[in-house]
């Protein structure tokens, strides 16, 4: 039986490892899909402490899993297919294999909600981005012409961001207004570099035979004309998708199936613990995932000191 098994390995899985391997718990490290989680997508991170050159995104989680393994964390290429949080020990079906655990710390994440029009994933990491203050820094959209789609505070504050670097942002919704809120949205539309494309949406990304990014496609919904605008990227900010499928009617979700935590890491399920992106819908920051990974592993560490009295 495992004293702890950690699904994910972003930065709030591999904190939560190093943590409690430190805390000689022996973890068991839980990979999924896609190892290192969606900052292994990101070509330069320059917003993670100790890092002042940037880092790139794949470079750092793997030097995160050496860091965990060191002190013996365990990582396995696995998928967790199903959950039994109903008993303990818990159960989890792991490739098809049972796998019995006295704490579990899941730290699945959350994805990019993507556009899904034609040429954004052809062209992702070639000018298609879903984080702002991730790339938008970098040389290839200094001085250019961007796009940002979207209309809550996530996209103001992408589209903000961006006129650092920016020589325009076209800020693309669907509406006639944000659905930001009132504050943010009159800061956003009081920007003189933000151009505001209303009641369209992108029907394509241009240009893949080019293999970068070199425009979009519009459609105006109210309309039906069609136009092109170029750009040397576009930043979706359409929200994000938790990777928590896996646990509903398991643990409490909320509207959107962020696991909801109730006293720090801690979910409903007293032994399950939570980090990270899968529970964090305001920041969804590197840091601050490594740090509720921290959280998580000092309380299941207590978790099952408490066990053991």
């Amino acid at each position: 039986m495992e004293k702890v098994v950690i699904i994910g390995t972003g930065c709030a899985g591999l904190t939560a490892a190093l943590y409690t391997a430190r805390a000689n718990l022996s973890p068991l490290v839980l990979t999924g899909i896609m190892p290192g989680g969606l900052l292994t997508t990101t070509s330069i991170v320059e917003n993670f402490p100790g890092f002042p050159e940037g880092v790139d995104g794949y470079e750092l989680m793997t030097r995160m899993q050496k860091q965990a393994e060191r002190f013996g964390a365990r990582v396995q290429f696995a998928t967790v297919e199903a959950v039994d949080f109903s008993r303990r020990p818990f159960t989890l079906a792991v490739d098809g294999e049972p796998v019995q655990a006295q704490t579990v710390i899941i730290a699945t994440g959350a994805g990019h909600r993507h556009l899904g029009v034609p040429g954004e994933d052809i062209l992702e990491k070639k000018g298609v981005t879903y984080c702002a203050t991730c790339d938008g820094a970098l040389p290839m959209f200094r001085n250019q012409p961007l796009v940002v789609v979207g209309g809550g505070d996530s996209a103001c504050e992408e589209a903000t961001y961006l006129t650092r670097f920016a020589s325009v942002v076209h800020l693309i919704h669907r509406r006639d207004s944000l659905r930001a809120s009132k504050i943010m949205a009159e800061r956003t539309l009081a920007n003189p570099k933000i151009k505001p494309v209303w009641d369209s949406v992108v029907t394509e990304v241009l240009d893949p035979k080019l293999d970068k990014v070199t425009g979009v496609k519009l459609k105006n919904l109210k309309t039906g004309a069609e136009s092109t605008l170029d750009c040397a990227g576009v930043f979706v900010a359409i929200g994000h998708v938790p990777n928590t499928q896996l646990f509903t009617g398991k643990l409490d979700l909320d509207e959107a199936g962020y696991v909801i935590p109730r006293q720090g890491a801690q979910t409903n399920v007293e032994g399950v613990f939570v980090a990270g992106d899968c529970s964090d819908h305001i920041y969804r920051q590197a840091i601050t995932a490594a740090g509720m990974g921290c959280a998580a592993a000092i309380e299941a560490e207590r978790h099952l000191a408490g066990l053991s009295q």
